[in-house]
């Protein structure tokens, strides 16, 4: 027997696992440009919201239609990956259906394999008739134009390959036909090349198995440049997401000192601080780009699955404002891997290129326009926080740059003048009762 094949198999599977890895380290690279973040709180929930939220689907199905298909895929493509291990074994050995020594266990595991890809594939078929024939709104947003709208559909047709290549490989395998046992769906394919010869039908099944894990390889690795990312980053995401309460917002700790001073009666101003209590090193309050974003914020970034979710929630977006929770997360994607390339190209340093988030991908007329509401943090079906990069260059603008909206700046000087956000004397607040 020739062991060409089998050579082969291993370079292939060596150079495909390999750059895989190659993108995972750059990646995990990329999000470790965040600042330090300490998400080592509330260890139970956290794993409570992976379970639930990521590995039970539970957010995706507030949307039924969506949810139901999301699930089918999602637990199909899990459990027909299972039988990726047989190819493998095969491919590196020379074998042919190494598991099929394990009985009638076998046919009921393929025949459910053979079920779950043929449901995968109506439901993949499903989705692309919502996304490009019946064209959903917030399939069709702006920031959704060009390698967005693509990529999508790419991702599609690459599901609708795999499962049909899988199909076809059951179907003209005279083998495993034989058997009579698996072929739930394949049986009905079959026919379709019962006038072919042996060596012609063996030709079409080494074909498929060969598309099929070239297929599954070039998939794994596209994942990288899509969307579809999340696939292996919602767990991360879901178990590191935000577990306090949605309205709490974070506050700078050094500002809390100093708000804290000011409020104190007892303290002295103009006392040094003790050695124990070093003031924290702050060298920009807020975040202008990427780099000032924790790491967790970036995380989110890379997780986002572009669904619109965030976006068809926000009353912002709903009235005609600029602002789209989902155009940040893809900002703050793009500009990152902006900045990743850029490190790359400079022998890992990162070398400045006059451009940042703010203002070259996001502008102030999009932040502001944000109510923080937390729609798109409760409509994410991953625990996506749009509202915290928000909030985040909105402090930039204000503490850094004195770049409030007018009206926000008029509110904090009546705060500041007469207690209150409305510019009346403290003295004059109850003349109404007199009226």
């Amino acid at each position: 027997m020739s062991i060409i094949p089998n050579i082969l198999f291993a370079i292939l599977l060596i150079v495909g696992i390999g750059y895989f890895a190659k993108n995972v380290k750059k990646l995990v690279r990329n999000i470790k440009l965040g600042q330090d973040v300490d998400v080592s709180d509330h260890t139970s929930q956290r794993w409570k919201n992976m379970a639930m939220i990521a590995l039970g689907q539970s957010k995706m199905v507030k949307r039924p239609i969506a949810g139901f298909l999301h699930i089918v895929v999602y637990v199909g493509f899990v459990i027909i990956n299972i039988e990726v291990l047989e190819i493998i074994i095969d491919g590196l050995f020379g074998t042919h259906r190494i598991f099929s020594s394990i009985g009638s266990l076998y046919g009921v595991l393929i025949g459910t394999f053979e079920i779950l890809a043929f449901l995968v594939l109506v439901s993949v078929i499903i989705f692309w008739i919502r996304r490009n024939v019946i064209k959903l709104q917030r399939f069709w947003k702006s920031e959704m134009k060009g390698w967005p709208k693509h990529d999508g559909n790419i991702i599609l047709y690459i599901e609708m390959v795999l499962m049909v290549l899988f199909l076809v490989m059951n179907a003209t395998d005279a083998h495993f036909q034989a058997m009579n046992n698996g072929n739930v769906i394949s049986q009905f394919i079959a026919p379709l090349f019962s006038t072919l010869s042996e060596t012609t039908l063996h030709i079409i099944e080494r074909s498929a198995w060969w598309l099929h894990i070239i297929g599954i390889l070039a998939f794994l690795n596209y994942l990288y440049y899509s969307k579809h990312l999340h696939i292996l980053l919602a767990f991360p995401n879901t178990y590191y997401g935000k577990v306090r309460p949605k309205g709490q917002l974070d506050n700078l700790e050094a500002v809390t000192k100093e708000v804290m001073l000011m409020m104190d009666p007892n303290a002295d101003p103009f006392a040094a601080p003790a050695e124990s209590e070093a003031e924290e090193d702050i060298s920009k309050f807020g975040a202008s780009d990427v780099q000032d974003l924790n790491w967790v914020q970036l995380l989110n970034a890379y997780t986002c699955t572009e669904c619109g979710r965030c976006t068809s929630e926000c009353p912002a977006n709903q009235t005609g404002k600029k602002l789209s929770p989902r155009k940040i997360m893809m900002d703050t994607r793009d500009r990152l891997e902006e900045v990743g390339k850029n490190i790359d190209a400079n022998n890992g340093v990162f070398n400045d290129d006059g451009k940042q988030l703010l203002g070259d991908y996001i502008t102030n007329e999009e932040l502001w326009a944000c109510t923080s509401c937390n729609a798109c943090v409760e409509a994410c079906p991953i625990s996506i926080d749009p509202l915290s990069i928000i909030i985040d260059m909105r402090r930039y603008l204000v503490m850094e740059q004195s770049a409030a909206p007018v009206e926000l700046n008029n509110m904090m000087t009546n705060i500041e003048n007469n207690g209150a956000p409305w510019p009346y004397n403290q003295m004059d607040r109850l003349n109404w009762k007199d009226e």
